[in-house]
Order: C-alpha cells, then sequence, then structure tokens
C-alpha cells in the first residue's frame, strides 16, 4: 500500500507539476553569441567568395559520436546554420569544407586522406573535436594512427568532447578569417 502511494505521487509531480529548472528564454533561441557569430560567418562568405554559401563535409575518422551528435544539431530546426550560409553535404567534391572528427584510426586513414584528395582546392580542413585535435585518450593506442594533422594538414582546431555548436561556429569563423588575410 505504502509502495503505491509513493508511485502515485511521483507520477503526479512529473505529469501534473508545472515546475521548470530553465526560464523559457534560455531554450526558446540560440545564444546572442552564437547570432553574432553566425551573422559575421555570413558576412565573411561573401566577401571571401564572392557567394553567400559553403558547404561542409563532415567525416567521422573513429570518434565516439559526440561531435557528429553537435554537427546534426547546427543542421537542425533550432540553430539552423543554413541561414548563415552554411549547409553539409554528402559528398567531398562538393565541399569547401573539411571537418573530421576523432582520432585517425588505422582502419579510416585511407579513407580520411582520399576524401581530402576529392575535395576542391582551396578547402578549409577542420579538426573537430580533442580526438582530431591531439589524438584525445587515445593517441596511446594500437589503433590509433594518429590526429589528424598526422594524416592530412589541417588549417583550423576545434578542441572540446565535444565542442559545443557556439564554439563549432567560433572555429569556422577563425578559420574563414585567416583565410581572407
Amino acid at each position: 500500500m505504502c509502495f503505491n502511494m509513493h508511485v502515485l505521487a511521483t507520477w503526479k509531480k512529473i505529469f501534473f507539476d508545472r515546475s521548470v529548472t530553465e526560464s523559457a528564454d534560455t531554450f526558446l533561441q540560440p545564444s546572442k553569441e552564437f547570432e553574432i557569430i553566425g551573422n559575421e560567418i555570413y558576412q565573411k562568405i561573401k566577401t571571401l567568395r564572392g557567394r553567400s554559401a559553403l558547404r561542409i563535409r563532415a567525416i567521422d575518422g573513429g570518434s565516439t559520436n559526440a561531435e557528429e551528435i553537435e554537427l546534426t544539431a547546427l543542421n537542425n530546426a533550432y540553430y539552423d546554420i543554413e541561414r548563415f550560409g552554411l549547409s553539409f553535404v554528402p559528398s567531398p567534391r562538393h565541399a569547401d569544407i573539411l571537418m573530421v572528427s576523432g582520432p585517425i584510426t588505422r582502419n579510416l586513414a585511407r579513407a580520411v586522406k582520399t576524401a581530402y584528395e576529392q575535395t576542391p582546392k582551396p578547402c578549409i580542413v577542420v579538426a573537430l573535436g580533442d580526438g582530431a585535435c591531439t589524438g584525445g585518450i587515445w593517441r596511446d593506442s594500437y589503433a590509433i594512427v594518429g590526429k589528424l594533422s598526422d594524416v592530412i594538414p589541417v588549417d583550423v582546431h576545434i578542441p572540446g568532447d565535444p565542442p559545443t555548436p557556439t564554439e563549432i561556429l567560433r572555429g569556422l569563423l577563425a578559420a574563414l578569417s585567416a583565410k581572407s588575410e
């Protein structure tokens, strides 16, 4: 009898209690910093490339998929990076930016190198996450070739495990700024 009362009290709290842990203004729209960085990226793309869009090819070099989840978040309706002139493409042949996550495993090193060779030059190569930047916690493993720069040249490193969508945009802005100089 006592167990049932606890279950009912728990269900009542879960389904009928209106308390929230965050105020609505913190989760109904992306941060102001995200918007500012995104607009700066859009302006850089227009001045650097003479067009209003850059295409990103994301490649998993052996990651834990944490970085891919953040990239998926960038593409969803909440962050919507397409309004800043960035979109994902399925082929490196159509990409301006090659974004590689994870430490480069022996099984995927050739695939990463091939994707780089197929990307039209000049392209921006981004090492996304601690694994791609330094090899991460796997750097001494027998199955790892190493960090991304051990396989292909890298233009920008975006550290984090995983980096947030705002940090990813900040890294892309840094890469575009470096290319414009």
